[in-house]
């Protein structure tokens, strides 16, 4: 097959990989295929539904390794959902009576694409392959090709998501600073809210790069600068349960000790019993085009930070979310490195015409691969067993169990 033209889109929430992504796939075409055009669909799905596309130009082309230097996505991210019709009516996407799958294949189609990139998480590569299989009983053939993009880190079979090296460097970053508030008030409960919906990955991670920061600071005591006061005394995650009472009163000796506690916070824990008690009190759960709850809504942090505070007994109460912060980051060292060994494959990938997803395949020895897109899933928990978790949350002091798994 000869390719003409290759359209690159990011589409849900942003990871530090997306511009970087966007700049490595111009750069290998540029170097592979340079008389092909490449376009970038601007915000995700939205623009492709609307025809609505920027097209990278030779300037574009020969600086596209300045995009690597920033965060964000120079073509823009929206939440959009194909297969949520009413949705997309209501945001004037399509019209009553259409299939949005259906205008957006027929969209690749007039724009004469012959190969899709598509940076984003499981729906976002999935909704991909509906649209080439789509195009292929239409007799027009699309190769999709996508990498795999979320800080939850949380794509099943994909071994490690392209910007959660980077979001949880950051979110350690931002820890240092909002930990450092722990002296502005006698008796401080701070919470740090760290992005994950129904993974824990990020927040454990986060920890872990807080904690090497930790280890490798000086300190001095007597001048009040103490190690034990800028150290996590708890870490809650979605994949874990553990007893409030108990808890509370660990924590409890913890600030009558050093009159500090720092609670570091993946915000889909707990999401489950807030929601239950919304509804038991009559309230409604606000939730997005995909069916999930809006965590900005019920604000899991606060949720905590009250039911923690009185049995602490804080006098000040701290709730930080690092969420937008660390998402909206440049990519770090490790990220960059794994950026380009899967937009090396991807654009091999698409030349051969193999479409499927990229990524490290847990079920297949951690080979770097093109994942068929049958096999893509999200809501990959994080592993609590590993040795690495296990020993910082000894360091931490916790009394914790794996969250039991529904039958």
């Amino acid at each position: 097959m000869t390719i003409r033209r290759i359209a690159l889109l990011t589409a849900g929430g942003y990871a530090p990989c997306l511009s970087t992504a966007v700049g490595d796939l111009i750069e290998r075409y540029t170097k592979e295929l340079p008389d092909a055009e490449i376009i970038g669909y601007q915000h995700g799905y939205h623009g492709l539904l609307t025809g609505n596309f920027v097209v990278f130009d030779d300037e574009a082309r020969a600086k596209a390794n300045i995009l690597t230097k920033f965060g964000g996505s120079p073509i823009g991210n929206s939440r959009v959902k194909l297969t949520n019709s009413q949705n997309l009516v209501d945001r004037g996407l399509i019209k009553p009576g259409e299939n949005a799958l259906e205008v957006a294949a027929e969209q690749l189609r007039k724009d004469g694409v012959d190969v899709l990139h598509t940076i984003g998480g499981d729906d976002t590569n999935t909704t991909a392959a509906d649209l080439a299989a789509y195009l292929h009983e239409h007799d027009y053939e699309l190769t999709v090709v996508g990498l795999p993009k979320t800080i939850d880190n949380d794509i099943v079979p994909i071994r490690h998501s392209l910007g959660a090296y980077s979001a949880a460097e950051q979110g350690a970053l931002f820890a240092q600073n909002i930990v450092g508030e722990h002296r502005v008030n006698p008796r401080m409960l701070i919470i740090h809210e760290i992005m994950g919906r129904g993974c824990g990955y990020l927040a454990a991670e986060t920890s872990r790069y807080y904690r090497e920061w930790l280890e490798a600071q000086d300190w001095v005591p007597s001048a009040g600068l103490s190690k034990e006061r800028w150290d996590i005394h708890a870490l809650y995650l979605p994949e874990i349960t553990f007893d409030l009472d108990v808890e509370g009163s660990r924590l409890r000796k913890i600030m009558d000790e050093q009159g500090n506690v720092n609670i570091f916070l993946s915000e889909g824990a707990g999401v489950k019993e807030i929601v239950e008690e919304i509804l038991e009190d009559g309230g409604e759960v606000e939730r997005d085009p995909f069916g999930h709850v809006k965590l900005d809504t019920i604000n899991p942090g606060e949720w905590f930070a009250k039911k923690f505070s009185k049995i602490i007994g804080a006098e000040k109460v701290m709730v930080q979310k690092s969420g937008y912060f660390s998402r909206s980051a440049k990519s770090n060292e490790r990220d960059l490195e794994l950026i380009g060994q899967m937009c090396d494959l991807a654009v091999e990938s698409a030349i051969k015409g193999v479409s499927g997803v990229v990524g490290h395949d847990e079920e297949n020895g951690d080979v770097l691969t093109t994942i068929d897109f049958t096999r893509i899933a999200g809501h990959k928990a994080f592993d609590v067993t590993q040795p690495w978790f296990t020993e910082l949350m000894e360091a931490i002091g916790q009394d914790w169990e794996p969250q039991p798994t529904a039958e």
